[in-house]
């Protein structure tokens, strides 16, 4: 598929991919890790022919796909071979309705009319969304668009499919669908599958490392290959170099490589090196939250698709204010965000949690109660939707008055989010973890009493979560109030004082970190599964202190001698 492919860029000093060689056969599958930076995105965009063909990038050494050069085959040609999912799903949805953006793979092929719907049918049922067949497109949470851009990708049963985080916007609902899909297309007659993942131990399920696919390429910091073998060899035995880099790794690989014992949790050996670690963690402790800084009172939340329309008569805006009450995502919302804390929002997908978060900032209209407090900031979803500039360093700026802007805040914020090396760059030019980084630095670097935070881990590598947890903690402890929306349930975990879980309509649990992860009633309601690290936390007795210390002492450095004998 690859031989020798390097990509540079005019704008970037260094190389985005080097000096790749890679091949993969039909119905294999491959998953690809690295940190932020390294060149994933970049690796399924050459295979795809998007490099060269629509990012403006030199491609040296050749690429190969279904036996055609990709410099020499044209994209429309490339794309009846080729399925892609890419890191913002959104960016490939192109249709209002669901089962037209599912249609059109098939149409575009010119697939017999007659069995277009049964296709769609499967494909949808396979990934989850049978539901959303009719479904309008712009109504979609970012989850719902997830499922169907990979839907769409997978109708065409096309030769290679390359999927870029699949899972990083889904419940866990929708991740086992994600397995399950993946799972229907191995062996013989199925496609060659490059997989980008970060959620290891979501998209391998119960199976734990026998889960993820056979055969992984690690990529370092410098976007060279530096591993490329059988899974198991390959996360245990680079396992202290990979976590170094910032890779996320398995739970069973992270713990053999702090531990030196393999055997996951189940190990006795690894529970006992565990308890050891949890027990001589620092914890610090958390003062009481203060006065809140945001409030919401009676609040009823529209669907991001249902645009507010206003009606000439009193009694006409009355009926119409009654009609969006009831047909409103969430309603009775009663919320304080208080100074000094940390709340995570959790729920499934589609419960409007996203679309909360946008009314608590303003931007969609409630369809009934208020909003008290200062206007906040808020990191969106899709990090490209709150550019405003050509480059890192006044992105940061945007906003700020001139003094502000010139007494080394922006330069501190840069340095704080690793950035600073990439000042000068043209942020539509960033990997989607060095996007994530600076959506949240720029908003941080503004004074606003509350912050909000939609899926901030979204492409972030294992050392920018770290990064990104210790932010917002201090973002807390200087006095502000953070919400965070969330299906990365351990990163809750590390950052979360209290947790809001959203479902049937409105708020089912609200209460301290560990309290709510606790109750298994709310955790159903909200239609969410614990990963096993912090359900074995929470067994152990430990509050949400000592939970979030444990977890801060898993992101130290690993063991360089911890690759033991199987």
């Amino acid at each position: 598929m690859l031989d020798g492919a390097t990509v540079r860029h005019h704008r970037r000093t260094a190389p985005l991919l080097q000096d790749v060689t890679l091949a993969v056969a039909s119905g294999e599958h491959v998953l690809v890790v690295g940190p932020s930076g390294s060149g994933k995105s970049t690796l399924l965009r050459v295979v795809s022919g998007v490099v060269p063909h629509t990012v403006s990038a030199d491609l040296e050494g050749t690429a190969r796909v279904a036996g055609r050069p990709t410099e020499e085959t044209s994209v429309v040609e490339l794309s009846r071979h080729v399925g892609v999912l890419a890191q913002d799903p959104g960016s490939s949805v192109c249709l209002p309705v669901v089962e037209q953006e599912m249609a059109l793979p098939l149409e575009n092929r010119a697939v017999d009319p007659a069995v277009i719907d049964g296709r769609v049918d499967v494909t949808l049922a396979a990934v989850g969304a049978s539901a959303l067949r009719r479904r309008r497109t712009a109504e979609l949470s970012g989850g719902e668009v997830q499922r169907v851009a990979l839907g769409a990708t997978l109708v065409a049963e096309p030769d290679v499919l390359l999927l870029d985080e699949p899972t990083s916007m889904l419940d866990p609902a929708g991740v086992a669908a994600v397995r399950s899909a993946l799972d229907a297309t191995l062996g013989d007659g199925g496609p060659a599958v490059l997989l980008v993942e970060h959620r290891l131990d979501d998209l391998a399920g119960d199976c734990g490392l026998a889960g993820l696919p056979a055969r992984t390429v690690a990529l370092s910091a410098d976007a060279r290959v530096l591993a490329d073998g059988p899974t198991d060899v390959v996360l245990h035995e680079a396992a202290a170099e990979l976590a170094a880099a910032g890779c996320w790794l398995p739970l069973e690989v992270e713990l053999a490589a702090h531990t030196g014992h393999r055997g996951g949790l189940a190990a006795p050996a690894v529970a006992d090196a565990l308890r050891h670690l949890v027990a001589t963690a620092p914890a610090r402790e958390t003062p009481p939250a203060g006065e809140p800084v945001l409030r919401a009172r009676g609040l009823a939340v529209r669907a991001r698709g249902d645009r507010e329309r206003r009606r000439r008569t009193r009694r006409g805006r009355e009926a119409q204010a009654r009609a969006a009450a009831e047909a409103a995502l969430l309603r009775d919302v009663d919320l304080d965000v208080r100074a000094g804390e940390v709340v995570a929002v959790l729920g499934a997908n589609g419960t409007g949690k996203s679309s909360l978060l946008l009314t608590l900032a303003g931007l969609l209209t409630p369809a009934a109660g208020e909003v008290l407090g200062a206007r906040p900031a808020m990191v969106f979803q899709d990090a490209e939707h709150q550019l405003v500039a050509t480059s890192v360093r006044a992105e940061v700026a945007a906003g700020l008055d001139p003094e502000a802007a010139q007494d080394g805040r922006v330069e501190a914020a840069l340095a704080e989010h690793r950035l600073a090396h990439l000042a000068d760059a043209d942020p539509h030019r960033l990997s989607g973890g060095e996007l994530r980084r600076l959506s949240v630095a720029a908003m941080l670097v503004h004074d606003r009493p509350c912050l909000l935070v939609d899926e901030p881990t979204l492409g972030l590598d294992r050392r920018a979560v770290a990064d990104l947890v210790r932010a917002l903690r201090r973002a807390a402890a200087s006095g502000r109030g953070v919400v965070v929306v969330s299906h990365d349930l351990r990163t809750v975990a590390a950052v979360a004082d209290r947790v809001v879980v959203l479902g049937a309509g409105g708020v089912v649990a609200d209460g301290p970190l560990a309290d709510v992860l606790r109750d298994d009633a709310a955790l159903r309601r909200g239609g969410l599964v614990l990963p096993p690290l912090v359900r074995w936390l929470l067994a152990e007795g430990l509050d949400g202190e000592r939970v979030r210390a444990a977890l801060a002492a898993l992101d130290a450095p690993v063991r360089s001698d911890a690759v033991v004998a199987p």
